[in-house]
């Protein structure tokens, strides 16, 4: 009786497991199972955090409030978005200026700017060549901005002047 209860414990245990790991093949968590396990972080972490590999960011205002559209915030980003862009940066080379956090402004939604899933970077020959020639390209979006899917499930949607991008996950950090 005690073997049967522990391997119940044990299923009940590893079962949520799996499920935030997408199953026993490995595959990109759930978009659900990445928002509840988002950690928000504040705006001088993630600047630290991008510093680390050399990503920089811009503001059409030149400030940092999250409630100012023409600011670019980093406050109550997710940590895995964080992460994400240090991954996309270590994985290019390629110079990534962030134009685009947390602030009031954008789209709204469960994986929005405002909730700490995208970050918008600034385009250049080396980030476009990387993304269309690394990711796989799943149509337009509804708006028609084309978009990529990156190996660990990100999506990488071209708006014409910059790549929005939603991170799901850290991108294999």
């Amino acid at each position: 009786m005690k073997i049967r209860s522990a391997l119940t414990a044990l299923a009940l245990v590893a079962a949520p497991a799996v499920a935030v790991l997408g199953g026993a093949s490995g595959a990109a968590a759930a978009p659900e199972a990445a928002a509840a396990a988002a950690t928000k972080i504040s705006h001088a972490t993630a600047t630290a955090k991008f510093r680390e590999v050399g990503v920089t960011w811009s503001s059409s205002g030149g400030c940092s409030d999250r409630n100012t559209p023409t600011c670019t915030s980093f406050e109550q980003l997710n940590l895995a978005t964080a992460q994400g862009a240090q991954t996309l940066k270590r994985a290019t080379g390629c110079a990534l200026n962030i134009t685009g956090g947390t602030e009031t402004g954008h789209a709204s939604g469960t994986y929005s700017h405002w909730n700490g899933y995208k970050l918008d970077y600034g385009k250049n020959t080396c980030v476009t060549n990387y993304i269309k020639n690394t990711f796989t390209y799943i149509g337009p979006r509804g708006d028609g901005a084309l978009q990529y899917r990156s190996g660990s499930g990100n999506i990488y949607a071209d708006e014409g002047n910059h790549w929005d991008v939603l991170y799901y996950n850290c991108g294999g950090c």
